[in-house]
């Protein structure tokens, strides 16, 4: 007899089953992945121009069924040490236009570009994939790819016997000079022909060894045409010192004027600053007003020698103990000192660019909000002038806790002592100063106890009146009166 639960399973179970077989395609459907093959370079290194900047990297990708209407393919380039963390999109494709694997892409290099351990990878949108890294290969922009010139193009240069001569990048150089160092970011090799060692990588070159030398831009493994004329450098045999002095002396003190460098007499004169070159000045003074490290060629005729000045402004240094910005409240003051290394200072406060009539200390109690400055003025040896700023606010939206200015020391309980804020009493390091009317300190604590007067029997007169300054931690002051009725 066949039961009818039996027949019920087996049409659960056919039905199931046919359910399954439709599902499954549209499981694999929403699910697909794809695999990105490794990047393969059509290059062996990128060497990238003004003229030229496009490549092209191969990759296949499967199965190509998997790829969505809107993908993109992706081309990213590692840093300069092979590093993915922060990328660079070389190339991003249009949604839907490659669908076929393999796959070639087309990408350009920013000018930035610059290192020996490059690497590329290739990524998916829909659905998101990844390729492993390509294998590494050196990439250099070259900014700048033309011949310049060192040494004014000069094709010889000489020094005398124990001293040396400076070759540098001419900077902008004559005629059409195309000088690397307009271009920041680029670095350099010198060479000293017959060896493949750079001997420096640095704007300028201090020789003191013969020979013929030369400098390159730095582009690595990729063929320059970055590099400079030779210059030979030979070695005189007679001996020459030059020297640089500064007619106001060093540190020098301008003081509205300029100061004089002076070297010795020769036959010409090549003056740099911090290693680069002064278009110009060839002459044996050098007039400036400006610090930094000056050097002079010299030219004997014969020989070439070197001198240097790190040449230094006087200057003086004054400090005030505010800040650019302070807040004060209401009935409060603030104390506001400086600090100097000034010869014999002279001192003048200013109120809203207005001169403040005999404030000539080097404190000053400000007690309104606005604009405030000092001028700290040298008067002995170097004759110079600073100025300290600073902007005073009132602090209008805080909550003003009052300070009583009456007490009634009766013995009844009520407003016996004189109770003040607890941001002034006893833990707050506020100073209290409590002065009789005829001038009499008669209270003077670190830690006020919210007991004055412990005794109310030194009251002899009538509505006597005292007077009270607080000052707390951060200088500011509080003051006002207090009268005792009895």
């Amino acid at each position: 007899m066949i039961k009818i639960e039996d027949v019920m399973s087996g049409f659960v179970k056919k039905y199931f089953f046919c359910f399954m077989l439709f599902l499954l395609p549209l499981t694999k459907t929403v699910y697909a992945q794809i695999v990105i093959g490794n990047p393969s370079l059509q290059f062996s290194q990128i060497c990238a121009n003004g003229g030229f900047n496009s490549f092209s990297v191969d990759f296949s990708f499967s199965p190509v069924t998997g790829l969505s209407d809107t993908n993109q393919f992706i081309v990213e380039m590692s840093d300069p040490n092979g590093n993915f963390t922060n990328p660079t999109v070389l190339f991003t494709s249009s949604p839907g236009s490659v669908t076929i694997s393999p796959a070639t892409l087309t990408f350009s290099v920013p000018k930035t570009t610059a290192g020996e351990q490059y690497k590329l990878r290739i990524k998916s949108t829909g659905p998101v994939a990844t390729s492993s890294n390509s294998a590494v290969f050196p990439a250099y922009y070259k900014i700048q790819d033309s011949p310049f010139s060192i040494n004014n193009f000069n094709a010889t240069a000489m020094y005398c016997s124990g001293e040396s001569c400076v070759l540098t990048i001419d900077n902008p150089g004559t005629g059409s000079n195309d000088s690397p160092l307009k271009y920041p970011g680029l670095t350099y090799r010198w060479y000293k022909e017959g060896s493949l060692v750079p001997v420096a990588t640095t704007p300028s070159l201090t020789v003191n060894q013969p020979g013929k030398y030369y400098v390159e831009t730095n582009y690595g493994s990729c063929t320059s045409n970055s590099y400079s004329n030779r210059v030979i450098v030979s070695e005189s045999s007679s001996t020459a010192v030059a020297t640089i002095t500064s007619s106001l002396g060093n540190p020098f003190c301008s003081n509205g004027s300029s100061t004089i460098l002076t070297t010795v007499t020769g036959t010409s004169y090549q003056w740099y600053k911090n290693n680069g070159v002064l278009t110009g000045a060839t002459s044996q003074t050098y007039v400036t007003n400006q610090p930094g490290q000056y050097t002079v060629v010299v030219d004997f005729g014969g020989c070439i020698a070197n001198a240097s000045i790190d040449l230094e402004q006087y200057q003086f240094n004054s400090s005030i103990n505010v800040p650019k910005t302070s807040t004060i409240s209401p009935n409060e003051s603030l104390t506001v000192s400086v600090k100097t290394t000034a010869s014999n200072p002279e001192y003048q406060w200013y109120f809203n660019n207005a001169v403040i009539p005999n404030a000539i200390g080097s404190d000053y109690e400000v007690t309104m909000e606005g604009s405030y400055k000092v001028v700290i003025k040298q008067t002995s040896g170097c004759v110079m002038s600073e100025e300290l700023s600073f902007q005073i606010n009132n602090d209008v939206d805080a909550q003003v806790v009052s300070i009583p200015n009456l007490i009634s020391p009766n013995g009844d309980g009520i407003n016996d002592t004189w109770i003040i804020p607890q941001e002034y009493a006893s833990g707050s390091d506020a100073e209290i100063l409590l002065i009789s009317s005829s001038g009499e300190l008669v209270l003077k604590t670190n830690n006020y106890q919210n007991n004055w007067p412990e005794n109310i029997t030194v009251f002899k007169n009538v509505n006597q009146v005292y007077y009270y300054i607080i000052t707390t931690q951060d200088r500011k002051v509080r003051k006002g009166s207090i009268t005792v009725l009895k």
